[in-house]
């Protein structure tokens, strides 16, 4: 945000200030309190294409974009239109639909590797529900992820998980969470494939680790790519071990390219989490009549 060509944000600063008698530092993140820039948060009226107007009617080109969900920008006319067509309609009811078989299909054919979609409602349910499949299947208890990786905000996650948790701590990143639960999660060094072999060669641990969780590209903490001898490695030893490797691409799947990443280091790993861009900012039934 360039704040020499903003006029007034008297508005905005109001309705943040009241905000935070009744939501936890004004925001539903923490990392949108601005707290490092000292500067009132951002407070969005309206979006259209690239552009993105505060409630005192500045405008700034939004480089975030949902973080990632909308590909298409704000307020896309065909994608609009087809969700005003399908809220006429219903646009919520707990039950079986049509278009989840629709979009489920239209992800496994440009996702070889998926076999079966089970849909949630974020990210983070995404990641956890991953993990714990992996030790229903495996009979394994630990996992393995990586310094810098942010997978949710589910128990098991929060250590070293990057900036999206980086104002309440740099190791647990969280109050509240039992030791108990995060003593089954290793964080190792990103991009450091001999610091996962010593795991696995560990007489204690070594046995006994279910999943390990990366990344192929981590976002949280300033977009640094896998290097391919580590994404590679974690493939060879996951293998070997009987250990599930999953890639969490909530934030990179269908960005990067159409589908997953996996091709472009030339392997599959055994789950993979979707997510943001999946549902374009609406449940995925509001999207399928673009197509229709």
């Amino acid at each position: 945000m360039n704040t020499l060509c903003v006029s007034s944000r008297k508005k905005s600063k109001s309705i943040y200030d009241e905000s935070c008698n009744f939501i936890p530092f004004g925001v539903n993140s923490p990392v949108r309190a601005f707290k490092n820039i000292s500067t009132t948060p951002l407070v969005v009226r309206s979006g259209y294409q690239e552009q993105i107007i505060d409630v005192d009617g500045n405008s700034y080109i939004d480089y975030c974009q949902s973080w990632g969900a909308l590909i298409h920008g704000h307020a896309h006319p065909a994608i609009v239109e087809a969700a005003q067509r399908r809220v006429a309609m219903g646009s919520s009811f707990g039950i079986a639909t049509e278009e989840e078989l629709l979009i489920a299909k239209k992800i496994a054919s440009h996702v070889p590797e998926v076999e079966l979609v089970r849909f949630v409602s974020s990210g983070t349910e995404a990641t956890m529900t991953a993990i714990r499949l992996a030790r229903a299947f495996t009979k394994k208890e630990y996992i393995i992820k990586f310094t810098g990786n942010y997978h949710g905000h589910s128990d098991g996650f929060l250590v070293n998980a990057g900036s999206g948790v980086a104002l309440l701590s740099s190791t647990s990143s969280s109050e509240g969470l039992l030791k108990g639960l995060v003593k089954y999660t290793l964080s190792l060094p990103y991009n450091c494939i001999d610091s996962v072999k010593r795991a696995f060669r560990d007489p204690v641990l070594g046995e006994n680790i279910a999943a390990v969780i990366v990344e192929p590209i981590a976002a949280n903490m300033g977009v640094v790519w896998g290097e391919e001898l580590f994404i590679k490695g974690l493939r060879d030893e996951c293998t070997k071990a009987g250990t599930l490797l999953i890639f969490d691409e909530v934030i990179t799947g269908f960005r990067l390219r159409l589908g997953s990443i996996g091709p472009h280091y030339h392997i599959s790993p055994d789950m993979i989490t979707f997510g943001k861009i999946i549902g374009g900012g609406t449940p995925p039934q509001l999207l399928v009549g673009v197509e229709r």
